[in-house]
């Protein structure tokens, strides 16, 4: 379609192209030519193992024909409306979403361009519904690179762009039980009671922030790039409590926990709560297009029913992007992958397990679904990272090396390695990779004390 010899594609990449979260001297990106399934290919033919869905994102595998040419004839039909319009397959894929929330309870959709202004368009909604000012996000989390979502992010990300970001956000700790400020010499502390102790430690941060003054408390179900955090049983449904006792508007951040990455539609369904809206991308259409959206509980809705919501941008509701959405949930359905999600969940926690017990560097493992990590250490007694905070190491570098030098793309966050394949994975596959995994954490091992 577009001729360009292959040798010229990096170089050319390297001379015009400006790129996000590196230095730009320091940028030695892939050149990939095609993807099919769990693989792609670089232009030198060489075949990797999607271990990362790209960027967690590709939940049904790559290159579907039956996402493709879902896109293929609407943009035949209608490529754009404009947003204050309405078409056929806006109205399709507001109500295939809606279905998928919970208990079908999030009943009005609003689509965003991807998972950073669904967030900001999310804590706009709950300050015009409350009233409100103050948002309550957690210090382990990653909103989005968008001012607002970015000034919600918790972790290092944030730090660079302040004071230039979003006001009236307050952080509060996370539920992280293997580096648990509150538990250092009560490590075995029951599992409730760990939950109970992290509401508690919520509700404090409520009361000195003043209930009267918050409008939502945002969180990614389960926690992604900062350590796939899965909250213990009780969390959840602690902080829907609060909520609903002090008037605060829940927003799930499922952007890249939701659409069968966890054996579930959404993560939070694992708990049993419903909130008040859910933020949701990447497996929204398994970008194949981009597209995010805010679900929402009706009232949220009409709250805005005689007042304007000022907010929007042009390609909101993008007629291509939205065919994307319908067919990749049909895909979803048709193929069972939230249940084949769930039932690889076990199979992925075996495998990781295994590694752990086979390697001294493996601190802890964590997994829910077919969204896992592998927390590295240089002493498990002291739980001494692999890399230092917001930081890289050698060892780490090397590792990932060795990963890619041998077929394997994943994803390494500070001193972590997360697993995060497409949904259509087999259990050979994953063993595939793990096999990969075993020898590279050979290099990390040598530096255990």
């Amino acid at each position: 379609m577009f001729d360009l010899p292959n040798d010229e594609i990096l170089s050319l990449s390297k001379e015009h192209v400006f790129y996000t979260w590196s230095a730009q001297a320091k940028v030695n990106p892939i050149a990939v030519q095609r993807a099919r399934g769990v693989y792609f290919w670089d232009v030198n033919d060489k075949q990797y193992l999607d271990f990362n869905s790209m960027t967690m994102c590709v939940n049904i595998g790559h290159g579907d024909e039956r996402v493709i040419k879902a896109m293929q004839a609407q943009a035949s039909e209608l490529p754009y409306a404009a947003p204050g319009m309405t078409t056929k397959i806006r109205a399709l894929a507001s109500k295939a979403v809606a279905d998928v929330t919970p208990h079908q309870a999030l009943t009005k959709v609003l689509f965003t361009l991807g998972g950073a202004d669904a967030n900001e368009n999310a804590m706009k909604l709950a300050r015009g519904y409350t009233g409100r000012h103050k948002i309550l996000t957690r210090y382990r989390s990653y909103h989005g690179a968008t001012a607002g979502a970015m000034a919600a992010t918790g972790d290092p990300r944030r730090v660079i762009w302040e004071p230039n970001l979003m006001t009236g956000i307050v952080h509060f700790l996370d539920p992280y039980r293997y580096r648990s400020t509150f538990h250092r010499t009560n490590p075995d502390i029951p599992e409730m009671e760990f939950a109970r102790d992290y509401v508690n430690h919520l509700e404090e941060i409520i009361q000195y922030e003043g209930p009267e003054t918050i409008a939502a408390i945002l969180m990614e179900s389960v926690t992604g790039t900062n350590g796939i955090l899965i909250p213990p049983d009780g969390y959840m449904q602690g902080v829907r409590a609060l909520c609903d006792k002090y008037g605060i508007v829940m927003i799930a951040d499922e952007v890249m926990s939701g659409f069968g990455r966890t054996g579930k539609w959404f993560a939070i369904e694992h708990w049993d709560v419903v909130p008040d809206m859910i933020t949701m991308a990447k497996g929204l259409t398994s970008a194949y297009a981009p597209l995010g959206a805010v679900a929402m509980k009706p009232e949220i809705a009409a709250a805005f029913n005689d007042t304007p919501f000022e907010s929007g941008l042009t390609y909101t509701s993008h007629p291509i992007s939205l065919a994307a959405a319908v067919a990749n949930i049909n895909v979803m359905r048709e193929d069972k992958l939230v249940e084949h999600a769930a039932d690889m969940g076990p199979v992925l926690k075996r495998m990781l397990n295994d590694l752990g017990e086979a390697h001294a560097s493996v601190g802890e493992v964590r997994s829910i679904g077919l969204f896992g990590i592998l927390e590295l250490v240089k002493d498990r007694k002291t739980k001494e990272p692999m890399a230092p905070w917001n930081g890289s190491s050698p060892e780490m570098t090397a590792l990932k090396k060795y990963c890619l030098d041998n077929g394997l793309f994943l994803y390494t966050h500070w001193h972590t390695v997360l697993i995060i394949p497409p949904l259509i994975i087999t259990e050979e596959q994953l063993k595939e990779g793990f096999d990969v995994l075993d020898k590279a954490l050979e290099i990390t091992d040598k530096e255990v004390r």
